[in-house]
């Protein structure tokens, strides 16, 4: 039995061979897409079995799973550190672009095109919730007499009513609005950047980037 806080050689084995199974994983990602990633292909490159590989991932949807849940981990952490540092919610998208930009693949696979057929765990929607409560703690507007739901534009006022998603967050209806516009207007530039759309165009996609940021902090 190991002792408590102390892993034994064979739970390290298991552990470096997961990494290696998600480093390879991640590889047939760049290259071919989520819906192109294969067990058996990732176990010949590894020189294991299919069904030997399958003893650390037992489907291709779990892989996927823990893939994606690395990848929102690490992006809730992301701001949840710049949030801590003072950033306000342009420095949060600054902090988004970074981390999008030190790995493409890992942005795509969270908010690139769906994987056909897989639903994500009630844990990684838990994780993806921490990224929107940063966001609608940094869309509060300065302290001040609350907003009358009653005012505001058209979509605050229709957020106001309609505020699920937020869960429990106590933002008001301006926060509720900046922070649903952080998606659209940042992921839509970041992706076309990432996917090389503006290459060659002969401008500076930082500085479109930038330029949302300011529409977003008004």
């Amino acid at each position: 039995m190991a002792i408590a806080g102390k892993e034994t050689p064979r739970e390290r084995y298991r552990a470096q061979l997961r990494a290696e199974i998600k480093e390879r994983a991640w590889e047939q990602i760049a290259a071919a897409g989520a819906p192109g990633l294969s067990l058996n292909a990732i176990a010949k490159q590894m020189g294991m079995s299919g069904p030997a590989l399958y003893r650390y991932f037992s489907s291709r949807d779990e892989l996927i799973t823990e893939l994606i849940r690395d990848a929102y981990r690490s992006l809730a952490d992301t701001l949840r550190t710049a949030a801590a540092s003072g950033a306000d919610l342009a420095g949060l998208g600054r902090a988004l672009r970074a981390w999008a930009l030190d790995d493409p693949q890992r942005y795509f696979l969270i908010y690139g095109t769906p994987v056909p057929g897989y639903h994500a765990p009630d844990d990684i929607t838990m994780i993806a919730s921490e990224i929107m409560d940063a966001l609608l703690d940094a869309a509060q507007p300065a302290a001040g007499p609350a907003a009358d739901a009653t005012e505001g534009t058209p979509l605050e006022r229709h957020l106001a009513e309609h505020r699920q998603w937020a869960g429990d967050h106590p933002a008001s209806p301006a926060a509720l609005r900046r922070a649903l516009q952080f998606g659209p207007r940042l992921h839509g530039a970041l992706s076309l950047e990432l996917a090389g759309h503006f290459t060659g165009m002969g401008f500076d996609p930082a500085e479109l980037y930038e330029n949302e940021l300011r529409h977003l902090a008004q």
